[in-house]
């Protein structure tokens, strides 16, 4: 396994976690907010530089060059691949834009001491591979949302239910796993809690009630960080793909196509403007676990390219909400607000950041909701038209909320909004990546193929090995259960 030439994983973990833990102790919140953007910023950097040292090495998959982590523990705990690698500075940039675009009549709501440890949380997340610290992982990243919801006095039934399930499904799923041989009963049984984990933690129809409770109730800043990352996708891709059979994987996917229509059709009649983001992502999201169940590299590739177009277009289409609802509140869509004119900076990234969400051309989206299309046609004409339905209503959601919001008369003419400095900068940040993106896509485009083709043939390394030997021959221990099981070309 390649080495970075430097320790950029560690850093990036760990810069948040002690900012997180400092913040906690500071007493004034305008100057947690300044701690946390310098902090988050740091995080950025060493992720961009994990980044860019693993395309400089020309490997599928690397560590920390003298992982400390790795030399406590006597294994690579901290691994990122072809996969993940891109997924931690888009994370991290989600995570420094809120905080840069969070105004002071935020301040004291929004947690700046948890909103960095929730990152170090994740990021740790997206660099583990190991079933149980993956899981451990992805069960302490729901606790922030639930603390934040008890200081604010919110019903935490709905979430607590949803996320004490999923953590349930996941160790029960596991545990079974270990114990059991590939081709039995129980071992079929256990990818199918793990894939029922995996779903409920990204909101698939039916359960899908805490998202909408969560954007209800949290703060809209803790909601959007919590969701738009899409760990239920990574703990699919970790957990579920490389050892799940091939019915559960198409159950999977048509589940997600019924999920995306549904949730599309939802987006297009809501009337509170956080209700119609969650429906409107619950959407996108699910078109992300079309194109990962249907396993081809075509499919696959669509999904992965999706995945982080969805994720920086939608994160920046949440981040123009919560700017506008900061000015007036929580947004309605049954009226007219006529914002055009007084924050004409949040319009054109609400428009550019929707548009990119649905694949307009020329933007980000494009390129990999095209692949995902002709993927999910390739594997079924049925399932290619529902996702192009679900895109198409998609657009003409986020069409009218665009001129519910910024269109019509204004109810107070006088009253004028001033984008600040920072939003400013968020904004021109958000736009170049999704224009330039949409204008250079090969290079995304080619890599996330390299990670679609090498994961496939993991899939069909451990499902070849499953059908050579009998399953009364094969323990639990001698299978791989994760790409990180599988001997990987240099």
């Amino acid at each position: 396994m390649s080495e970075f030439h430097f320790p950029w994983l560690e850093l990036a973990i760990l810069t948040p976690l002690v900012g997180g833990l400092f913040v906690f102790s500071l007493r004034n919140q305008e100057t947690g907010r300044r701690v946390c953007v310098l902090v988050s910023f740091l995080s950025m950097l060493f992720s961009v530089g994990e980044w860019i040292d693993f395309a400089t090495l020309g490997s599928f998959e690397a560590h920390d060059r003298g992982d400390i982590v790795a030399a406590v523990f006597h294994r690579n705990l901290l691994v990122v691949d072809e996969l993940s690698s891109p997924l931690l500075p888009l994370v991290s940039l989600l995570y420094l834009m809120v905080a840069l675009a969070t105004l002071r009549t935020k301040v004291q709501r929004f947690s700046f001491g948890a909103t960095l440890i929730s990152e170090s949380i994740l990021l740790a997340t997206l660099c583990c591979r190991e079933p149980w610290l993956l899981i451990a992982l992805l069960t302490a990243a729901t606790i922030p949302p639930f603390i934040e919801l008890r200081v604010r006095r919110q019903s935490t039934r709905i979430y607590a239910i949803h996320m004490g399930l999923f953590a349930v499904l996941l160790a029960g799923g596991q545990l079974l796993l270990s114990t059991t041989a590939p081709g039995t009963s129980a071992f079929t049984a256990a990818t199918s809690l793990l894939a029922a984990a995996a779903l409920l933690r990204s909101g698939v129809f039916p359960l899908h009630g805490w998202m909408s409770d969560l954007f209800d109730k949290a703060t809209f800043g803790t909601a959007l960080l919590f969701v738009t990352p899409m760990t239920g996708a990574y703990a699919i891709m970790r957990l579920v793909l490389p050892i799940a059979d091939d019915w559960l994987l198409q159950g999977i996917a048509i589940l997600s196509v019924l999920t995306a229509l549904y949730a599309a059709g939802m987006a297009s009649v809501q009337r509170d403007a956080r209700r119609f983001f969650c429906f409107l992502f619950l959407s996108h999201s699910s078109l992300v676990l079309v194109g990962m169940e249907l396993a081809t590299p075509l499919g696959l590739t669509g999904a992965l390219c999706v995945w982080l177009s969805v994720g920086l277009s939608l994160g920046g289409f949440g981040i123009t909400l919560r700017c506008l609802e900061a000015r007036t509140g929580r947004l309605s869509l049954d009226r007219y607000h006529g914002l055009q004119n007084r924050v004409p900076i949040l319009a054109a990234l609400f428009l550019i950041t929707g548009l990119a969400s649905i694949g307009f051309p020329g933007t980000i989206g494009f390129i990999g909701t095209e692949l995902l299309i002709e993927g999910a046609v390739a594997f079924s004409p049925w399932v290619g038209a529902a996702v192009v339905v679900a895109a198409a209503i998609n657009g003409i959601a986020m069409m009218h909320a665009y001129f519910r919001v910024f269109t019509g008369v204004p109810l107070a003419p006088n009253e004028t909004f001033r984008a600040r400095r920072p939003e400013r900068i968020a904004v021109l940040v958000l736009i170049a990546l999704i224009l330039g993106g949409g204008f250079f896509p090969q290079p995304g485009v080619a890599s996330r193929y390299h990670a679609a083709a090498e994961l496939i043939r993991q899939r069909s390394q451990t499902v070849s090995l499953r059908s050579q030997l009998p399953a009364t021959a094969v323990t639990s221990k001698s299978m791989p259960r994760s790409d990180h099981d599988v001997t990987h070309p240099q």
